[in-house]
């Protein structure tokens, strides 16, 4: 009998090593979670279209006092799969005619407009998105287009803002999104933004082009 408690206990013995030995490895040997991508995007867009303040409800910075951005901001915007260094450029006449010097190095487009707005800066806003569809610098990156303050009573719909922008024919073979948005829902906000990064994560993984 003695013999075989000593065997029974040498076993439990070594059960026990082997359990610690395990609680280690999972510990010790699961390391940090891998880093999130992150991708370099550029945000235009009229003065009032809304930039600042979706970018800043993004980041979960308050918006009350907002003011306009008069030359250019950066902020990284974080999401679950991806984090976006989101490089806003002021939309004031004085500004939008250097916007393209800080195309460089972009690797995606959002471009957010004031759904509500007159025609007259409708028909403004429209000419800036298609300069930006055929800059050589952006021409071929993912767009985000966000027809903003659907809110407002006068706020045309993301398809009366694709008819009237021509979008169909003007951004064929490209990759571009087009919702409609709010600041009062940034759920749905949220959820173009997961839809533009699966384009950027598809505009990452394209083999070279020769």
């Amino acid at each position: 009998y003695p013999s075989l408690l000593h065997h029974d206990s040498s076993r439990l013995c070594v059960f026990r090593v082997y359990l610690r030995y395990k609680c280690f490895r999972t510990l010790c040997c699961k390391g940090p979670p891998p880093p999130r991508p992150e991708y370099d995007v550029v945000c235009i867009g009229l003065t009032g279209a809304g930039k600042t303040s979706l970018l800043s409800r993004l980041c979960s910075e308050a918006s009350d006092g907002i003011v306009p951005t008069t030359g250019f901001s950066i902020k990284a915007v974080p999401f679950p799969n991806a984090i976006l260094n989101v490089k806003e450029l002021g939309g004031a006449d004085n500004i939008k005619k250097y916007w393209s010097r800080y195309y460089q190095g972009s690797q995606g487009v959002v471009f957010v407009l004031d759904s509500a707005s007159s025609d007259e800066d409708l028909e403004a806003a429209r000419n800036e998105l298609h300069s930006a569809l055929q800059h050589p610098q952006l021409c071929t990156l993912p767009f985000l287009i966000l027809a903003n303050h659907q809110d407002k009573p006068a706020a045309r719909t993301p398809n009366q803002v694709k008819k009237y922008f021509e979008l169909e024919p003007l951004a064929r073979g490209k990759r571009w999104i087009l919702e409609g948005s709010t600041i009062d829902n940034m759920e749905a906000v949220k959820e173009s933004f997961s839809q533009f990064i699966s384009l950027l994560e598809d505009k990452d993984t394209e083999p070279a082009r020769i």
